[in-house]
């Protein structure tokens, strides 16, 4: 077991310095480091995900519906009310947390794909009152101008590298989060659950009450992500919202790994990355692009994170039957004798 945590500390502290040192070297590339920081935030939202699905086993087709909520929440605050960003920020994940937990004492009195079913409405009726309320919203004119988190003076988080670090502080909180969520007894509750709910409810677990929690807490993250995303594009509009941008998340976390820490983080950058890559063929992407994550999904079914874990444990199993092998030889020939 400590090996096990070891190697994965390992992998988790690989892939920090990687993010760390990422902007130094790509010194006078914004457009790049743009990039890097949309990936980010889809991270995070991706981390709210792994909880509901990953962890619970609940997959909800509402994600990018709550990622809408909080970049229009943002949004419109600022823009319209004058809000300052970090006032709005905070409306924007109250207002996710609530709205999440209301919706969720009603999805989660269904089931597997009826619930799935059923969070794909309320996600679609979230971007319809999103794309069509123009008098509050803008309607499909979006919102534009939307400030950068205020520095007070310290900061200038207009600089690319800065805004940078700051959504990689979140997303460095959202990991340990997860990771601490999956060390507790709260993630071994989750993972009964998402195992069966009927024997988890006949050891004693509030199965309902636990399912609510973590869908409030799904859609927080995904709250989160969007107030930071509105702050890194500047100008939104509904289609932040859409039902596509919840199967573009899924796909970061089928791709990165369901259920584990680093996940996450890497389906984001990678399919992100790839998307940008065959920008130029926007029509034609996903013909190129299905074939490798069905291939992905039947050779790697737990993602990149989850195939390189099982590939560790192999070689680790392989490596102590190795080691056993020679004292059990000696042991047959004592006996022998």
């Amino acid at each position: 077991m400590t090996a096990r945590i070891s190697i994965q500390h390992v992998g988790m502290a690989l892939v920090a310095i990687a993010l760390v040192i990422a902007p130094f070297a790509l010194a006078g590339q914004d457009y790049v480091l743009r990039l890097l920081t949309m990936a980010a935030t889809y991270a995070i939202a991706v981390y709210g995900f792994n909880i509901i699905l990953g962890l619970t086993g609940q997959l909800s087709l509402a994600h990018g519906g709550f990622f809408g909520i909080g970049i229009y929440v943002v949004g419109l605050l600022t823009t319209d009310h004058g809000w300052s960003f970090w006032s709005a920020f905070l409306a924007a994940i109250i207002v996710t947390a609530v709205t999440g937990f209301a919706c969720g004492v009603v999805a989660l009195r269904t089931r597997q794909e009826y619930f799935a079913i059923f969070t794909m409405a309320v996600g679609f009726i979230i971007f319809l009152i999103l794309s069509r309320w123009e008098s509050v919203t803008h309607g499909m004119s979006g919102i534009s101008g939307i400030p950068f988190p205020e520095g007070f003076g310290i900061i200038d988080f207009s600089e690319p590298i800065a805004m940078y670090f700051l959504v990689l502080l979140f997303l460095a909180g959202a990991a340990y989060i997860t990771y601490a969520i999956r060390r507790s007894g709260v993630g071994r509750t989750l993972i009964a659950i998402r195992t069966s709910e009927d024997l988890a409810n006949s050891i004693g677990v509030n199965v309902g009450l636990n399912k609510q929690l973590a869908f409030a807490a799904s859609t927080t993250f995904a709250g989160v992500a969007g107030g930071l995303f509105a702050a890194v594009q500047g100008f939104v509009g509904p289609s932040s919202a859409s039902v596509n941008l919840t199967f573009e998340l899924l796909m970061f976390i089928l791709v990165g790994g369901l259920g584990t820490v680093m996940g996450p983080i890497v389906g984001s950058f990678v399919v992100t990355f790839l998307f940008e890559t065959f920008q130029d063929f926007q029509s034609y992407r996903f013909i190129v692009l299905g074939p490798v994550i069905i291939a992905l999904v039947i050779f790697a079914p737990r993602g990149i994170v989850g195939y390189l874990n099982a590939y560790v444990a192999r070689r680790r199993a392989k490596r102590a039957r190795r080691q056993m092998a020679p004292q059990a030889a000696a042991s047959e020939t004592k006996e022998v004798s």
